[in-house]
């Protein structure tokens, strides 16, 4: 398997795949890193699959030192469809590259530790590749949280100033996709595109879909395909991660350029709009400005404005939060400012210096 494919391959083609059996064997593919909170329940909804057909979970283990490794392997003990394989270097890609070399059936399911599937996630995924044609297909991932930290936060992923754009975290209707939440795969996917692109730490399904799009293959989006995230419990954490996607998503705009929407250099354009405010403040502070024209001083002052019409949209959207108490309000109201800054402050690095050397603390 060519794990480090970065363009479509000449030849093989993912446009009009053969027919599904009735009832396909399915595998399920999770690599997992220090998720001793959310790996046992992730399992759980996997084994409660409604689904006649054969299945597997093949669960790429990393370096975790917080119990995952015990939970996980009690799991295997328990259950033979339980599967373990070591992922030393604990990297996501790498991890579902190694997975999906130790399947045996002809659909292959991402899932998260974070991630719990719907009983019937299963069937309504396979019934849609069968009447879609799809290479591959995602559904709606549907944040929730335990606190008012948490809640908060999973409004922010999906509500469309949050996060936005995809339709995985806030659409309404089935349509074809640039991307999908986790992946509903037909195995021919790896056969054609030799896998995960194992030099992105971050952003390797996009990329992944990138490739399956190029090669002809349709990649679906089904709001009636559900699965519930959990997103980070902690401020620091959430940071961590936002920062860390930033900088990877920089390194698929470098090697990808055109072919990323517009739409995440939003958050790049905010964190500078916001440095120029500040430092225009500061600025003034220091009567740096008096010596100023004040023609010249009136322009300087409208990039606040910016900034200000920002903080004011954050506002109003949790104000309107609905059915939210007075904490989650006044999380979401940090929360949305932590995730765009973090994100676009992380671009920004990635975007001068590359991702190489950059890895996800938040785990």
């Amino acid at each position: 398997m060519n794990r480090t494919t970065h363009s479509a391959q000449a030849g093989p083609t993912l446009d009009a795949l053969p027919a599904l059996p009735s009832l396909p064997g399915v595998s399920y593919i999770m690599p997992i890193l220090n998720e001793a909170g959310h790996v046992e329940e992730a399992i759980t909804t996997i084994l409660a699959q409604e689904y006649a057909g054969p299945q597997e979970i093949v669960v790429a283990l990393g370096p975790s030192t917080d119990g995952t490794t015990e939970i996980v392997t009690r799991m295997a003990a328990a259950d033979p469809r339980v599967v373990v394989v070591d992922n030393p270097r604990g990297d996501t890609p790498i991890g579902l590259n190694l997975a999906v070399a130790r399947t045996t059936h002809p659909v292959v399911i991402r899932v998260d530790a974070h991630s719990e599937l719907t009983a019937d996630y299963t069937s309504r995924g396979i019934d849609i590749l069968r009447d879609t044609g799809a290479a591959n297909l995602g559904g709606l991932m549907e944040a929730r949280g335990r606190g008012a930290f948490q809640r908060a936060v999973a409004r922010a992923y999906m509500s469309r100033i949050g996060l936005g754009g995809p339709a995985y975290h806030a659409g309404d209707e089935a349509q074809e996709a640039e991307s999908a939440y986790l992946g509903v795969f037909r195995r021919e996917v790896f056969d054609v595109l030799g896998g995960f692109d194992e030099t992105l730490r971050r952003g390797q399904d996009w990329e992944l879909n990138l490739r399956i799009r190029e090669v002809g293959g349709l990649v679906w989006f089904d709001p009636d395909l559900r699965v519930t995230y959990w997103p980070r419990a902690s401020w620091s954490k959430l940071a961590q991660q936002f920062y860390a996607t930033g900088v990877w998503r920089a390194e698929i705009v470098r090697r990808h350029g055109s072919r990323n929407s517009l739409r995440y250099f939003a958050p790049p354009l905010l964190v500078l709009g916001v440095a120029a405010a500040l430092i225009e403040a500061l600025l003034q502070l220091g009567g740096a400005t008096r010596r100023w024209p004040r023609l010249l001083r009136r322009f300087t002052a409208l990039v606040h404005v910016p900034s200000l019409s920002y903080v004011a949209g954050i506002v109003a959207a949790a104000w309107r939060a609905p059915d939210a108490g007075l904490r989650e309000r006044c999380w979401f109201a940090l929360v949305l400012p932590t995730m765009h800054l973090s994100w676009g402050t992380g671009f920004l690095r990635g975007l001068l210096t590359g991702a190489a050397s950059n890895r996800d603390r938040s785990r």
